[in-house]
């Protein structure tokens, strides 16, 4: 199984889904977060006639549009934890505050800009309310970028670590995530990414605002933020309409498109263990 299909919990989030207590080998290559691309990392290599399988549709599309093949379609895992909780999209009556995703790179790519500015003008938009800023792991490690959020009043926390080559890995990281959200209103990042899509997902209001930053050494072939803009203007503001939101994250975790627990198991070979 690739490293990258055990990263933030989905592999064990899959197996809990098909009534497994622990993840089997995956026969193929898992998407492990959102983008604008192929959906898999730009360079990732690909061992001929395994699957890819991915979130949407779009992402198929895209992928095939660029030469590549395999796709499979079966939706996020995300979209699966849902239907493990029995979640409908419905925010809890004593959520609370809004919850920042500051754009961030990972360990190999910092992300260049200013997070003082950041956080004051998240603090200007989003008024006296309870603020969270939830930070990539190698950030949270900084005190230096720690701080910025803490001395502007945020709680800061961190849903954990993704890890690399099978150490070091949260398989509870979704879990996290999933208890944040819905301890809040809202969900607001200065870059569209997983986690607002996840927060679209349960009915959370949503926006997308401030200084964007710079990934170091970003790949021209992603687009940056502007191809972000150019797919999807409407989320690019301060207050997402809430119907806009819900359907781009519905096509984009494939929410819709989930499998039963059997033909999942039997999309990633896992046959003979369900």
């Amino acid at each position: 199984m690739h490293h990258a299909n055990v990263f933030y919990g989905h592999a064990a989030i899959l197996a809990r889904y098909c009534g497994l207590s622990t993840p089997p080998y995956i026969w193929g290559y898992l998407q492990h977060g959102w983008n604008t691309h192929d959906g898999f990392a730009v360079g990732h290599e690909f061992v001929p006639g395994y699957p890819k399988l991915v979130w949407s549709h779009s992402v198929a599309r895209r992928g095939r549009s660029l030469g590549v093949r395999d796709y499979v379609v079966i939706g996020s895992p995300w979209a699966y934890l849902l239907k493990l909780h029995d979640l409908q999209g419905t925010v809890l009556p004593d959520a609370r505050g809004t919850i920042v995703y500051p754009f961030h790179g990972w360990e190999e790519q910092d992300v260049v800009g200013d997070h003082a500015a950041y956080a004051a003008e998240i603090r200007r938009v989003e008024g006296d309310v309870p603020l969270t800023a939830c930070l990539y792991w190698s950030d949270h490690e900084k005190p230096a970028v720690r701080r910025v959020y803490e001395e502007a009043g945020f709680r800061v926390i961190t849903h954990g670590r993704r890890g690399h080559m099978y150490v070091g890995g949260d398989a509870d990281f979704l879990d996290r995530q999933l208890l944040e959200l819905r301890n809040h209103r809202r969900a607001v990042s200065n870059r569209m990414g997983s986690a607002l899509l996840y927060a679209s997902s349960l009915g959370l209001s949503t926006g997308v605002y401030g200084d964007p930053m710079v990934l170091a050494g970003d790949h021209a072939v992603l687009g940056g933020v502007e191809r972000q803009r150019r797919l999807f203007p409407t989320l690019h503001q301060v207050q997402v309409p809430e119907h806009a939101a819900r359907e781009v994250a519905c096509a984009e975790l494939g929410l819709d498109l989930t499998l039963p627990p059997a033909l999942l198991a039997h999309a990633l070979s896992w046959d003979k263990f369900a």
